[in-house]
């Protein structure tokens, strides 16, 4: 059978190459056909994989490989080395040992048949009908030549007599499936036993196999006759390509040679010419090179010429240009490889003599006498630190100035406290040694004189601070203002250059045997040109060379005037000019925050000075000196520190606390003291007030009068001849005569100096308010108890209270009364408006008065009250006329005229006459009902008439109260 099928036809190449193509397409179904490898061993082409497997006619044609084999695979599995033939496959493959065993069933596995494929063929019977009548509608179109197409088909059938699994890409025989398909186990395991026919199965497998094997070498056979074509046509192509090649290889050599003459004719004199110039450049440059080194050379001594005179921004620019130089223009020089370290020393120690130097232009400038001078020490000196210290970023030499000015401030008060106490002779300074204690031997006004001294040394102090930090500020801002000026440059340049840049005109370039290239060459010239045009030369020092002014400028020069130092010049408040060099390392925060440390300084200055005063201060009120102060003393003092607070202030523009805290302690401690002082004296006074109309001394009218001008103040001393002016038996207030009590007089005096503290101490207002207003309280509630309450017959011994004690009380504080609202206003004028509120306690104050007076009013109805009750219920309708009762009545009412008519004003006596009246009547009525008496012009009638007309008459002839309106017929009203 394979004999048979090896002497099959084959279709030859003489087909068209149409129905190759569409042959091989089809083929691809079954099988992808490799592409065969180019003649060209050098320009491979196809898939690479395939080239290292597929066999190359030109490589590989005398190497064996595996397309040499002509033995088939039933001469492979036939083995002539055994001694019998197998009984199936298994034992002719693996051996004799192999041997049939029984598979036990899985117990995880379960038994699968038919019937669990049902639902599934159910399922997909359906779609099964509908495919095949698809197919029988739509049959496949037929466009090849019937005798191409008759062959294709015989290929086809044959392979199609292959089954499918052998064409599968993913064919293997290690898949279980893959192998029971190839080798069915039913050729082996049979129910009749083994034997004959298992061989007779084993072999007719094998035979089929065999014959599958044909089929396909048949058909590899027939696709290689195809490609016999493309073999001979590649071999015949080979030797074109060969002339082509020799042609090109001398064409080539005649370019070369062509290019070689033009090169020598045209190019070599020009490339020597530029070679000639690069090599003038290089010359220039090592020339310059060199005098930059000699420059450099001479840095460390003259920055030591510079320290001598105390030139440290100098010597610090110096040294920055210095290390810019080496770090650019001098990098890898082996002469100065140690120079760099020796300026960064170099550099730090003159940042150790700049603060040392600031510390003693700080101690000499502070601890200058104090003579009023307010001029900067050393302007120019000062200036030239602080750059040096800005530059350096050394931004501590606020906190060395800091320390000296408290230092100083410590110093100001020892020197003199040591000066006042030398020029008292009281003083023994052997005896009593510490400073302290020969300050507190002082009296009042010594030391009221060295605390003046002392304020207006402080004054001074902080004037000459206040001027030195202006220097320091001035110096901060004018670098402020400078970063802000550059980067406003940096950032117009950076438009114009955004604006000015175009493209460069490329250029052929050449290698020269320098290493550079022509358009480098060019493009160095341009840049050097446009750099001097632009920039300005370096000077490091005065004894410094500027770079050469040849035509060929050295890039060296042209890159430092990338960081040249370009300035800026201002002035100081005292006329030194400012040069702000470009190299300063600070930030726009740091100068921000910088400036506003200063200023932060000078309020520190003025805080020190105000510690320093409470700590003087305070050591002299250790003995209780302060306390023991009087008014005039205290408010002395008090002025005299609100004066220097004011200064301090307007010298620094921020107000100081603790001397301020410190005076409003020791203001409360004299309010304090001041008010229970009076209290004191005012509850002596009533205490021994006997309530009698006291003589007004004519210092107490003038006083009242300055009152009534509407200035609250204690009025000065009038001369001995004013003094011996009578004394008056009223006060006369605005007209109004007030007949008042000694301890009123006082009293008032006493408001007065409350008011008077008030306006020499502002800052006490609030607390004397309150104070006052106790005062006020008391004083009411006193004289009630003494008076009303009947205390003053325990205190002061009175026999009884008298209606005109009650009187000459009611008008002492309807005097008080009087002057409470000018006292409101006084205060409310002192008081900030968020404090007004504080003025309702006169308000309460008022009304209280009021409810006394009218208490006081009633007290004197009650009086005569309980007379006219005892009078008359005793009162009988019978002659003679008038009647005793009425008698007494009149006489009692024309005491109590006499006794309150010189005391109240006439309106208040007619009213309260008016009362008394409309008491009497009432107890007359009741008597009359009592009586039975009625107005009915009988005898008791004419009785009743003629007694109540002499009370009238008697009443009116009282003074002031003749027109007084009686009304006496409401007796009857009643009765009728």
């Amino acid at each position: 059978m394979a004999s048979s099928h090896r002497s099959s036809p084959v279709p030859q190449g003489s087909s068209s190459d149409v129905f190759f193509k569409k042959e091989v397409d089809s083929a691809k179904l079954i099988r992808p056909v490799q592409s065969l490898p180019d003649v060209c061993p050098k320009e491979p082409t196809g898939d690479s994989n395939s080239l290292c497997v597929a066999p190359s006619l030109v490589t590989d044609q005398h190497r064996w490989t595996v397309y040499h084999s002509k033995v088939n695979l039933p001469a492979a599995l036939n083995d002539p080395t055994l001694a019998k033939r197998e009984s199936d496959f298994f034992t002719k493959t693996w051996g004799l040992d192999f041997v049939d065993t029984e598979v036990t069933p899985s117990l995880y596995l379960p038994q699968i048949n038919k019937e669990h494929f049902l639902a599934y063929q159910q399922e997909i019977s359906q779609r099964e009908k509908i495919h095949e009548r698809c197919k029988n509608i739509c049959p496949p179109k037929d466009t090849f030549d019937r005798t191409l197409l008759h062959i294709h088909d015989k290929s086809r059938t044959d392979l199609e007599q292959v089954p499918k699994i052998f064409m599968k890409p993913d064919f293997a025989l290690d898949d279980s499936l893959t192998f029971n398909s190839v080798l069915p186990w039913s050729h082996f395991n049979t129910a009749g036993g083994k034997g004959n026919r298992d061989a007779a199965s084993s072999k007719l497998l094998q035979e089929k196999l065999s014959h599958y094997l044909d089929i396909v070498e048949v058909n590899i056979a027939h696709q290689i006759s195809l490609r016999s074509e493309a073999f001979f046509h590649a071999m015949t192509s080979q030797h074109e390509l060969q002339d082509y090649l020799k042609k090109t290889s001398q064409a080539v050599k005649m370019l070369r040679d062509k290019i070689a003459q033009i090169d020598k004719v045209m190019c070599e004199g020009s490339l020597h010419i530029l070679r000639l110039a690069l090599t003038r450049n290089n010359c220039v440059k090592v020339y310059n090179k060199l005098k930059l080194m000699a420059t450099v050379h001479q840095t460390q001594p003259t920055v030591q010429v510079l320290l001598s005179t105390s030139e440290f921004v100098g010597a610090l620019d110096l040294i920055a240009t210095t290390q810019e130089v080496l770090q650019q223009e001098l990098q890898g020089i082996h002469s100065f490889r140690h120079l760099g370290s020796q300026l960064c020393e170099l550099e730090k120690l003159i940042d150790k003599m700049m603060i040392a130097e600031f510390s003693t232009y700080s101690h000499s400038d502070l601890n200058r006498p104090l003579d009023g001078e307010c001029q900067v020490l050393e302007e120019e000196r000062l200036v030239s630190l602080v750059f040096g210290l800005l530059k350096q970023r050394k931004l501590n030499f606020l906190e060395i100035y800091g320390e000296e000015m408290l230092i100083t401030a410590k110093n100001i008060i020892k020197e003199r406290v040591i000066n006042k106490v030398s020029q008292i002779e009281e003083i023994d300074t052997d005896i009593v040694v510490k400073l302290a204690d020969q300050m507190r031997m002082l009296n009042f006004p010594q030391w009221i004189d060295l605390l003046k001294d002392i304020f207006s040394k402080f004054t001074v102090f902080l004037q000459r601070v206040k001027a030195t930090l202006n220097i320091i500020h001035s110096v901060v801002l004018s670098v402020l203002d400078k970063n802000q000026r550059t980067r406003e440059l940096e950032e117009m340049s950076q438009q114009r250059r955004a604006t000015k840049d175009s493209p460069l005109d490329t250029e052929v370039a050449y290698l020269t045997h320098e290493g550079l290239f022509i358009s480098d060459a060019f493009g160095e010239a341009e840049l050097a040109a446009a750099a001097v045009d632009t920039t300005s030369q370096r000077n490091m020092s005065p004894n410094s060379e500027p770079c050469s002014s040849d035509s060929v400028s050295e890039p060296e020069c042209t890159d430092s005037s990338s960081s040249k130092e370009q300035t800026s010049a201002s002035a100081t408040p005292g006329g030194v000019e400012i040069i702000v060099s470009e190299d300063m390392r600070l930030t726009d925060l740091e100068l921000g925050k910088l400036a506003s440390n200063i200023q932060e300084l000078l309020c520190s200055a003025s805080d020190i000075c105000h510690d320093r005063a409470v700590k003087f201060l305070m050591s002299r009120a250790k003995d209780g000196f302060l306390e023991k102060l009087n008014s005039t003393e205290f408010i002395a003092l008090s002025r005299l520190m609100e004066t220097f607070i004011v200064d301090t202030e307007q010298i620094c523009g921020r107000k100081s606390t603790s001397l301020l805290g410190a005076l409003q302690s020791q203001a409360n401690k004299f309010v304090n003291r001041f008010h229970e002082e009076r209290r004191t004296k005012l509850s002596l006074l009533l205490d021994n007030e006997r309530w009698k109309q006291a003589d007004v001394p004519a210092e107490f009218q003038d006083l009242v009068d300055s009152i009534a001008d509407g200035k609250i103040a204690l009025p000065e001393k009038k001369p001995v001849a004013a003094e011996g002016r009578k004394a008056a038996e009223v006060l006369v207030v605005g007209g109004h005569q007030y007949a008042v009590v000694g301890t009123v007089l006082l009293l008032i005096r006493i408001i007065l100096e409350y008011c008077q503290c008030v306006d020499n101490i502002p800052s006490v207002t609030t607390d004397m308010l309150t104070r006052l207003t106790d005062l006020l309280k008391y004083f009411n509630s006193r004289s009630c108890q003494l008076v009303l309450g009947a205390g003053a017959l325990q205190v002061v011994g009175l026999k009884t209270i008298t209606t005109k004690n009650l009187a000459l009380s009611s008008r002492c504080l309807q005097l008080i009364v009087h002057y409470i609202p000018v006292i409101r206003a006084h205060f409310e004028a002192r008081l900030p408006p968020k404090q007004w509120s504080m003025l309702r306690h006169f308000d309460h104050i008022t009304k209280d008065y009021h409810d006394h007076i009218a208490e006081i009013s009633a007290k004197l109805v009650a009086i005569m009250d309980s007379l006219f009750d005892k009078l008359l219920s005793k009162y009988e309708v019978k002659a003679p006329v008038p009647s005793p009762c009425f008698r007494n009545i009149c006489k009692q009412m024309t005491k109590m005229h006499e006794a309150i008519f010189d005391l109240l004003p006439e309106e208040q006596t007619q009213m309260l006459f008016l009362r008394i009246n409309a008491s009497y009547k009432l107890h007359l009525k009741k008597q009359l009902a009592h009586l039975n008496v009625i107005n009915d012009g009988g005898p008791q009638n004419g009785l009743v008439t003629a007694d109540v007309a002499f009370y009238t008459g008697n009443l009116q002839a009282l003074k002031g109260l003749k027109d007084l309106d009686l009304n006496m017929a409401e007796i009857w009203e009643q009765k009728r």
